[in-house]
């Protein structure tokens, strides 16, 4: 071997490490934190961020409020379903900086123990959960969901769009983004026709 030299397999083992150095190097750098404003559940919250922070990351790790489930985290489940400004999105699919001075409710926001939301006592009495992971987007996804039928806003299910009304079909179209594993589906549809069937009273 020629001095100053080394093998082949040398060479290669120190080109790894090279490149995992860089790597290692690259992936501690930590992207600059951002304030982001929100008013969760009424509340204002202000909050330095990772720009690549999703809102549910930053509901879950940052606030703390635990009930937004992370189910899938590629928006197919609906466990992380929250209301901003009224509308209800996957939290999972959303970054928190998009969402600066937005309102947020979180199934923390709809009631207190002492104090349910309708929908909430509705899914009690009429057992729509089994395992209750999906409960909190359930829930949240249908207080915006009847929102979205009171304001007459069309779905896939809607034979008027002129005329809007409730309907199983209409409910089981609008809710098919939030899955039971547990398969209480027929329990949560008449958990929401109760609560309809109330709002309407």
């Amino acid at each position: 071997m020629t001095p100053g030299t080394m093998p082949a397999a040398g060479a290669a083992t120190a080109a790894v490490a090279s490149a995992a150095s860089a790597i290692a190097t690259a992936a501690s750098a930590k992207a600059p934190l951002l304030p982001v404003r929100l008013k969760v559940n009424g509340k204002e919250q202000s909050l330095s961020l990772d720009p690549r922070t999703t809102l549910l990351d930053a509901l879950r790790e940052h606030l703390h409020l635990t009930g937004t489930k992370k189910g899938c985290d590629h928006g197919q489940c609906g466990a992380c379903t929250v209301i901003v400004e009224g509308r209800r999105i996957n939290s999972c699919l959303t970054l928190a900086v998009m969402h600066d001075g937005d309102d947020v409710t979180t199934i923390e926001g709809l009631g207190t123990l002492e104090d349910l939301h309708p929908l909430q006592k509705a899914f009690v009495e009429h057992d729509g959960y089994q395992c209750g992971y999906c409960t909190p987007g359930q829930i949240c996804s249908a207080v915006a969901m009847l929102d979205e039928i009171r304001r007459g806003v069309p779905s896939d299910a809607s034979a008027d769009l002129m005329a809007i009304s409730f309907s199983d079909a209409e409910v089981r179209e609008r809710m098919s983004g939030n899955i039971c594993r547990c398969a209480a589906y027929p329990n949560i549809i008449a958990a929401i026709r109760d609560v309809a069937g109330r709002r309407s009273a």
